[in-house]
């Protein structure tokens, strides 16, 4: 049986179809949200509503592949089902689901024949641009049936260097958000996260970028260093306590594996897994990692999607990366709920939780630009000569610039979750119709009032927004709204649906305490307390 939100994602999924008849939704999903039990519920609905329909299910690695095609057949005993992957030794066509690799299917599209739904786990991972292995089959997939749809999933959504994968160009038109961190986490079907700051800090000041990213072999240099891997597994020995399962996610091959010979020397239990470790030995290690054999395993880039063990309780992460993907995806590792702990430790040494945010608050990447800006530069206040920004002294005069003035840590301890803020208990709230000074457009404002020494807070929530924002807001309100014993079963039939609201929200009970932070010049409610004592 589906949980609440699973069955809400299906819901929304086909609400949007159903108001949209063209176009390809995503479906936002947090790590360890059960992507592919709504999957599977997706697949075995259509099939029993249009015995006729044809499903590809495509994903990037056998390992996701796998674990799809499992939570199918729980779901769904008798699934008719084929898997296509090279990596994982089978090549089965014709059953109306087939779960696929890309890489082994992107030039199949004539074999794969007529498919009505293109589900894409990892959608993130589709380019932006009309190239690469997925755009090319979809194009070839479309070309034999026209009105091909295709349905993404991630828990990213947006790419590095272009922003969200519904900015223009792009496969995607909307995101749909079902479910929260903060819901996820209240339902206690995430565990917490909570980051200390560490004393070693891993510097790459000197890493150039490529393509928005640290070019790997400069940032491998830059952090695998003796004294810095002896200094940081001394730290994580003494942080680390009594935890038992420690996951390390390392800048390259060689950073892990000697990241995991210190690990060795300093008494601990560890393993290394990479791209070059035989599926034999990964299988293996992984095992006995599971089991608690293994206390420490290091890792290269393989254990950021497809690999679940809930019981990590511990993540280093010494893998400096610009990617808020990466950042989410390594974080993720430690969100499933353990059978001996309510939360995961994460010591940051790579500085990427200051540099990305709590993961309930990740801003996307912004798009890249066209290349025709202006360089950065800066001014010498001697002679006035424009410079490049990164110069120490004038080419001109020679007059030393200042340093720049050091980046002071935001970060607090227990802060990557991003649910710490500031506690007000509620006397009252208001809920109106306001106008967007910006755009103009119409949207609800609600104002929580407390004591008289307390600030009101209000929240704008754009539910006539037909975006990513609109969806987000709505799925907020309607959560809001069941935990404050409102009724808005008669929105459908209201000739003014924001009046409608307004007055329905007005005559509900507002929560006993709120907790709020600044966000700019708004304020963010991250935690709303009801009687008895439920958070939203």
């Amino acid at each position: 049986m589906l949980r609440d939100y699973q069955q809400r994602a299906i819901d929304q999924l086909y609400a949007w179809f159903n108001a949209h008849p063209i176009g390809n939704p995503c479906l936002v999903l947090p790590t360890g949200s059960g992507k592919s039990h709504i999957v599977a519920a997706l697949c075995k609905n259509a099939l029993q509503e249009w015995p006729e329909t044809t499903i590809l299910m495509l994903t990037h690695v056998k390992e996701l592949i796998v674990q799809n095609a499992e939570k199918m057949r729980l779901h769904w005993a008798n699934a008719p089902l084929g898997i296509y992957s090279a990596g994982i030794g089978k090549r089965q066509l014709g059953e109306p689901i087939t779960f696929a690799g890309i890489q082994s299917v992107r030039t199949k599209a004539p074999l794969l024949g007529h498919i009505d739904l293109v589900i894409i786990d990892e959608c993130h991972l589709v380019s932006h641009k009309d190239e690469g292995g997925y755009r090319s089959l979809l194009n070839d997939l479309q070309a034999i049936n026209p009105h091909l749809r295709v349905v993404g999933l991630t828990a990213t959504p947006y790419r590095l260097g272009h922003g969200l994968i519904t900015d223009k160009p792009a496969l995607f038109d909307a995101l749909i958000e079902p479910v929260s961190i903060e819901e996820l986490v209240h339902k206690k079907y995430l565990a917490t996260l909570r980051s200390k700051l560490t004393t070693e800090r891993l510097d790459v000041s000197g890493v150039h970028k490529r393509g928005g990213e640290y070019i790997d072999s400069e940032l491998q240099a830059a952090v695998d260093n003796a004294d810095k891997n002896i200094a940081v597994v001394r730290e994580v020995i003494k942080l680390a306590g009594s935890r038992r399962a420690w996951l390390f996610f390392c800048a390259g091959v060689k950073h892990a594996q000697h990241v995991c010979l210190e690990l060795t020397h300093q008494g601990v239990t560890a393993a290394c897994v990479t791209g070059d470790t035989p599926k034999a030995e990964r299988e293996r290690i992984l095992t006995e990692f599971n089991a608690g054999r293994i206390r420490a395993l290091t890792n290269a880039n393989v254990l950021t999607t497809g690999f679940d063990y809930p019981d990590i309780d511990l993540i280093a992460m010494l893998r400096p990366t610009m990617s808020a993907s990466l950042y989410v995806q390594m974080a993720g590792r430690g969100m499933r709920p353990k059978s001996h702990t309510d939360h995961c430790l994460v010591l940051d040494f790579a500085g990427v939780v200051e540099m990305h945010g709590p993961i309930t608050n990740v801003q996307p990447p912004k798009k890249g630009g066209s290349g025709e800006g202006e360089a950065p530069v800066k001014v010498c206040d001697v002679c006035h000569e424009i410079v490049h920004i990164s110069a120490h002294t004038c080419p001109n005069c020679g007059t030393p610039f200042p340093p720049a003035p050091e980046k002071k840590l935001m970060l607090r301890h227990d802060d990557i979750m991003g649910l710490e803020g500031v506690d007000m208990p509620i006397t009252d709230w208001h809920w109106r119709k306001h106008v967007s000074r910006a755009s103009g457009n119409e949207m609800i404002a609600l104002t929580y009032y407390g004591g008289l020494t307390d600030p009101p807070i209000t929240e704008y929530l754009p539910v006539l927004n037909q975006g990513y924002a609109g969806t987000k807001a709505m799925t907020l309100l309607h959560d809001i709204a069941q935990r404050s014993n409102a009724t808005l079963s008669g929105i459908n039939q209201a000739a003014e649906p924001l009046t409608y609201l307004v007055t329905q929200m007005n005559q509900s009970n507002p929560p006993a305490m709120i907790s709020y932070k600044r966000d700019g010049k708004f304020y963010k409610v991250v935690k709303r307390l009801w009687q008895p004592y439920q958070n939203t």
